[in-house]
């Protein structure tokens, strides 16, 4: 029992430190003792006093350490508050988590510039660093350097990370090229529904790659010298097996020809990434993608991620559900351009900048001035499609804003098994949302939201709708248990306080 509370002291204090941006060594230096030491007790090989712990919380400036195990943190959010004034969005979390990934297929360092500190950047990182990968935040923490090892040290995979983040897929890409036989923990992530991957297998197995999933693992094989002698065709128009498809190809030497594949935000990073990395990529931005591979990447590469789009998107919800004029400034307007068209016919009255280029010098990037509006529910029903149609991760919001537009919304989440299920949490806030099956939702508008407490949905995006929607209603409510939200987004109730809103963190103690 007393190792099993070291090991868990030991991930608290591991986690504090991450987030605080610090490495071993200065955290150390912060107690006068050694990096070795900081090492075991980390890792839960090290009794430690009250005091000692007492002084790691008062390095870190982390109550999680010094109160020791405290649990999941919550929100409580007073309501009826109008937002005001401006905010950023921050990067990409997809685009991060991809690049995090496409950065084992360099030799070399890798800089990339603002990275999203959030739970899914710090799930890969905790993987990345188990396997021999050495990162460290640089430039007072905003930045992220990554060195590769010689040799990769599969059997020591943290398996507890990689099972707590599905991006753990696109490790299958670059990997093939570096081993012949590893093993990957299942994916994880989101609570979606059933999602396989056999798409990902049908791109793969084009580059020798068999995978036998068993004892919660992926055993996967590489055949050498094999080849794609034709155009890969995807069996699905997937973010991610795009990814992996495009990870594999980067060091196949010669040109692959990947059809039906997404051109979405974060694929559009990837690539921008790889020609960075010195492989040639034609057709960014449309459905075949040919990619010139080089058998060997070791150079030192610096590499902005662009603005999340649907950061953006939860932030002008927020703007909407709350009756507030706020300015949304570097919103990434390519991805989000379908979202607004139709916002603009359901009456939204907003203002937009001039376009501008994004630090990677290749996204378009706008800023935006919502205004309270009087909403009318739109005449055709919400439904995703691959870009450049409605992004897939932008349809849970549409059930906040339908709730406060005048008439009925049917919204089709077809992509996703559950989540369609999860917006009718709403009605707890006193929404009016009909689930019509698994994927249709039918919207009941204008809303008058009512406070309430409950638990966060497994979801990423309903979850930020639900606390979207505590914003708006009356009195004070209480999100339990929002690690969801954390995987996705950085101090996101920091960053509404800052623009008004009233969100309290709080921990059971």
């Amino acid at each position: 029992m007393a190792d099993d509370y070291l090991v868990r002291i030991g991930k608290l204090i591991r986690d504090a430190r991450q987030h605080r941006g610090w490495t071993q060594t200065q955290l150390a230096e912060a107690l006068a003792t050694s990096q070795s030491a900081v090492n075991r007790i980390e890792r839960g090989n090290q009794n430690i006093s009250l005091e000692m712990i007492a002084r790691i919380g008062e390095a870190l400036d982390s109550e999680i350490v010094s109160l020791g195990y405290a649990g999941p943190m919550h929100l409580r959010v007073v309501g009826r508050r109008r937002l005001s004034g401006s905010i950023d969005v921050k990067t990409s979390k997809n685009a991060c988590v991809a690049l995090l990934c496409a950065s084992l297929l360099n030799k070399g360092r890798t800089v990339l510039r603002r990275v999203a500190r959030i739970e899914e950047v710090f799930r890969l990182l905790e993987v990345l660093n188990s396997i021999g990968v050495r990162t460290r935040w640089i430039n007072d923490g905003v930045d992220l350097e990554i060195v590769p090892p010689a040799e990769l040290d599969m059997e020591s995979i943290d398996a507890e990370a990689a099972i707590r983040t599905r991006s753990i897929i696109m490790f299958l890409g670059p990997l093939l090229h570096r081993l012949d036989r590893f093993k990957l923990p299942y994916a994880g992530g989101c609570d979606l529904g059933t999602r396989t991957i056999e798409p990902h297998m049908i791109a793969l197995r084009r580059f020798g790659l068999d995978i036998t999933a068993t004892d919660n693992q992926y055993h996967a094989q590489v055949e050498p010298g094999i080849s794609p002698d034709r155009p890969i065709v995807l069996t699905e128009r997937g973010d991610t097996v795009t990814e992996n498809a495009l990870l594999a190809a980067a060091r196949h030497d010669g040109a692959t020809v990947i059809r039906n594949a997404s051109s979405n935000y974060m694929v559009q990073d990837l690539c921008f990434f790889l020609e960075a990395l010195g492989v040639r990529v034609d057709g960014i931005g449309t459905t075949t993608l040919t990619v010139h591979g080089v058998p060997e990447i070791d150079t030192d590469v610096d590499y902005s991620p662009s603005e999340d789009p649907v950061e953006a998107m939860s932030l002008l919800a927020a703007a909407v559900v709350t009756e507030s004029e706020l300015t949304i400034r570097r919103v990434p307007i390519e991805f989000l351009e379908i979202e607004l068209a139709v916002l603009e016919e359901m009456g939204l009255d907003h203002d937009r900048t001039a376009e501008y280029a994004a630090d990677n010098g290749r996204t378009r990037l706008i800023d935006l001035t919502v205004r309270p509006s009087k909403l009318e529910a739109p005449i055709d029903k919400i439904h995703p499609m691959p870009f450049p149609g409605l992004n897939i991760d932008n349809v849970p919001f549409f059930a906040a804003i339908a709730a406060t537009a005048q008439g009925q919304t049917l919204i089709h989440d077809w992509v996703y098994d559950n989540r369609a299920i999860y917006l009718t949490d709403l009605n707890r806030l006193g929404g009016r949302l009909q689930l019509l099956d698994p994927h249709r939702v039918l919207v009941e508008g204008p809303t008058r939201w009512r406070a309430a407490e409950m638990m966060c949905p497994p979801a990423l995006r309903p979850a930020v709708v639900v606390l979207l929607a505590m914003m708006a209603a009356e009195g004070t409510s209480v999100l339990r248990n929002v690690y969801v939200i954390n995987r996705g987004y950085e101090d996101l109730a920091e960053r509404l306080n800052s623009v008004g809103a009233q969100i309290e963190i709080f921990r059971d103690i």
